[in-house]
């Protein structure tokens, strides 16, 4: 028996953004503003034409769709049905091919375990009851040899101040109680996790933001946001 390792509040916060989620001046903003950064680490370190992909909490598909433009054979899996209906009606408008699905990493890791040549999982794993359980289910998708990339936050004083206190009370720019900072996760643990499930670290980044410019970057300092990548032995 297959469990979802899944809130219902935590999807029902996310299908309440759907309508806007193309909207680079909605509440999707910061997503609008990281993507090119993201999708730029993850095509630096694997060869993403033609290349098996799946997105993993794909939401409205932005990361999806600039994996696709980039050649990539996409899936994208979010268990909110509402953000699926927006990422495939995007397609029309963007004419590009992403196999949108609303269901659960486990239920992908049963189905097509050891496929994809890379796996992406981007802000979810602060939101899932069970962050061991999703991370066994990324490296189970993936094929040996292959690149799983992941960006969360950091639980840190400095990650509190600006993605709960100034994201979501000071500037607004997320609705209040998206995240909650005990789900926060250090990179140490996160490479815990990613050992445990078989999975070898490569590379840690930090992920920086200006919500007043709109400008992101990767560095070295890994305090507020951050991304890896961690690849499945051969």
């Amino acid at each position: 028996m297959i469990t979802t390792n899944v809130s219902p509040e935590e999807i029902a916060r996310f299908d309440s953004l759907a309508a806007r989620w193309w909207d680079p001046d909605g509440e999707s903003r910061p997503l609008h503003d990281l993507n090119p950064v993201r999708a730029a680490y993850i095509a630096a370190r694997t060869d993403l034409r033609d290349a098996k992909v799946a997105d993993v909490g794909c939401g409205g598909g932005l990361l999806s769709e600039a994996l696709a433009r980039a050649g990539a054979r996409v899936t994208g899996i979010d268990l909110g049905s509402k953000v699926i209906d927006v990422a495939r009606l995007h397609l029309y408008e963007s004419k590009l091919s992403v196999d949108y699905r609303v269901q659960s990493s486990a239920e992908l890791a049963a189905v097509e375990a050891g496929s994809f040549d890379v796996v992406c999982c981007m802000e979810l794993i602060e939101h899932v009851p069970d962050p061991e359980a999703l991370v066994s289910d990324l490296a189970a998708m993936l094929k040996p040899g292959a690149r799983l990339f992941m960006s969360t936050i950091n639980r840190t004083p400095a990650a509190f101040g600006a993605a709960i206190i100034g994201a979501e009370y000071v500037m607004r720019m997320l609705p209040r109680g998206t995240h909650h900072y005990a789900q926060f996760l250090k990179p140490s643990e996160l490479g815990r996790l990613l050992r445990h499930a078989g999975l070898e670290l490569e590379d840690v980044s930090g992920l920086g933001y200006n919500p007043l410019t709109r400008k992101a970057w990767l560095g070295r300092i890994t305090a507020v946001n951050y991304v890896l990548c961690a690849r499945k032995p051969a």
